[in-house]
Parts: structure tokens; sequence; C-alpha cells
């Protein structure tokens, strides 16, 4: 008994809200976003694992055991921080930085070169694409210099603005 309620009680209230607080946060996480970045020890993430591990472990060893309460919490505290150590190594550090490598801004495509896949019009809008680390980015283009670019040239994006790629077109200057 603690605080006049069964241990197993609590260990169940504990889990029930922390499992209703991640799906809370998994609909409106980006509210707390920036949580993350004052400190990567207060990761909402983290911190609800290590909760829901950690109610979950003690809830099952003091169902299906006759240890001591105390030592149930110290075999799910330890069990709770091995399980979130590998959560943080083996999941939310590759999806953090799997994020950051495959996105791309738009002042990151100037000076890159692309192909001609709709005829640019001397004062009208054509279509480009530019290879990129997770495949082909298809954006509007234009000419820089208001002249015809045809289907199939070569192009270098000079600047992008309001989402339309400004272009020329492309020669090697060595071979």
């Amino acid at each position: 008994m603690l605080f006049g309620m069964a241990i197993e009680t609590i260990y169940l209230t504990l889990l029930i809200i922390s499992g209703s607080l991640t799906v809370l946060y998994l609909l409106f996480g980006d509210v707390l976003e920036g949580l993350d970045e004052i400190s990567g020890l207060l990761n909402p993430v983290l911190i609800l694992a290590f909760i829901t591990f950690f109610s979950a472990g003690g809830y099952i060893l003091e169902k299906t055991t006759t240890l001591n309460s105390f030592l149930i919490i110290a075999i799910s505290a330890f069990v709770s921080v091995i399980l979130d150590v590998l959560l943080n190594v083996f999941v939310l550090v590759p999806m953090k930085s799997a994020e950051q490598s495959l996105s791309y801004t738009e002042k990151s495509l100037e000076g890159r070169v692309g192909k001609i896949i709709i005829s640019i019009p001397a004062d009208g809008f054509g279509e480009v694409i530019i290879e990129n680390y997770s495949g082909m980015i298809s954006k509007p283009a234009a000419s820089f210099e208001n002249e015809i670019i045809s289907e199939g040239t070569e192009v270098l994006v000079i600047e992008v603005k309001n989402g339309v790629l400004y272009v020329v077109p492309y020669q090697k200057s060595f071979t």
C-alpha cells in the first residue's frame, strides 16, 4: 500500500496517464517541439517512454512475482533506463539526422545544375528537374535573361524567388 492505494493500482494509473499523454503528444507534439532544442534531457518522447516502461514493468512484476516492492521499483527503473537509451540511440537520433539529410531549402538549390523537362518561353514558365540525395526535385522555372530555353537543356539555377527557379543555360567551362 502506498498513499492508501494498492501499488498495482498506482502503476496501472501511471501507465494509463502516460499512455494518454503519449497519444496527445503524437497529435499535438509540434507545440512542445522547442523543449527538445533546449536540452536533450527534456525530450518529451524520452520522458513519456521512461514513465510508460517504468509503470508497465512495475505493474507486470507486481502481478507476477513475489518480490519486494522496493526491488521491483529498482528493477523497473533500471530496465526503463536501458530501454530509453536504446530508443534514443537506435530510433530517435537516426530519425532526427534522417530528417535533416533528406530535406532541402529553396536557397540550397541556387548554384545547382538541372535539366529542363518543360520548355521555358521567353516571358513564361517551364519546369526543371534537379537530382537530389532523396530523388528528383521538380520545380517551376523561368529564364533569368528572358530567353527561350528548350526541353532537354542543362541549366544553372541563378536564384529562387517565390518557389520559382530562375535559370540560365549551363555550359561546362572545361572538358
